[in-house]
């Protein structure tokens, strides 16, 4: 007689909340929900920098102000994706935009994407604080999976979810196209099993005690969340 083995069984479980859109608050960086006439000029305007942000979009670069305000009111028209616009507290701009995406309530799985982060601000404190606001979120609501997938050639998106502890989890190859070529799909995901690891990690890195008079960070949120990855790229050599 073959043994069968099954699955944890989930016992108190509950389906989550959909995203309410309440604006998230941090100490660097504040997020709300992405409104054309509130936000399009100054992601316009940021956006304008430096046209590669949009390589690995299906949509973009805007030639004008116009069109980019036609888009944010055409994205956020219905309730799958829901856009936060991201603004940096020091300056006061909004210079990014991010999504909960394919929110699958019934399983308690939901996705980051759409992330685009104007060179103003990328690599900064706000940058990080906004999407580790929105996985506390996510997280905090009950839900069990957080995704996080990517064009595979995209080395920069890969890199920065395995910083901020998505595990790898493989690649779907001709996964869709983008743009009249072929894209295969890297994914990533943390899990809430992960979660408490996880937002010690984040709260770690983003204490000011962690950066030095110049700005510079002290200990890396890389270092602070590989041990808590259950898998990492192998394209991006040191775990």
């Amino acid at each position: 007689m073959t043994d069968k083995t099954f699955g944890t069984r989930l016992t108190g479980w509950t389906a989550p909340p959909r995203p309410t859109m309440k604006p998230l608050e941090g100490r660097y960086t504040r997020l709300v929900r992405l409104d054309a006439d509130a936000h399009a000029a100054d992601l316009h305007r940021a956006n304008s920098a430096d046209d590669a942000i949009w390589d690995y979009l299906p949509y973009g670069p805007f030639s004008s102000a116009a069109a980019y305000h036609r888009w944010i009111r055409q994205i956020t028209a219905g309730d799958d994706p829901l856009f936060y616009a991201v603004q940096n507290r020091d300056s006061g701009q909004f210079g990014g935009v991010a999504s909960y995406l394919r929110i699958t309530l019934e399983v308690g799985v939901i996705e980051v994407g759409h992330i685009n982060f104007a060179p103003e601000l990328q690599r900064t404190r706000a940058a990080t604080e906004a999407l580790f606001l929105m996985m506390e979120w996510v997280f905090e609501a009950g839900y069990r999976r957080f995704e996080w997938k990517c064009d595979a050639l995209n080395m920069p998106s890969r890199r920065a979810a395995q910083r901020l502890g998505f595990s790898y989890e493989g690649i779907f190859r001709q996964a869709t196209i983008v743009k009249g070529r072929n894209r295969d799909t890297a994914w990533f995901a943390c899990i809430d099993k992960e979660w408490p690891a996880l937002r010690e990690a984040f709260q770690a890195w983003l204490s000011p005690s962690n950066f030095r008079a110049d700005g510079t960070q002290k200990e890396a949120l890389s270092d602070l969340t590989r041990l808590v990855r259950a898998g990492s790229d192998p394209l991006l050599g040191r775990p």
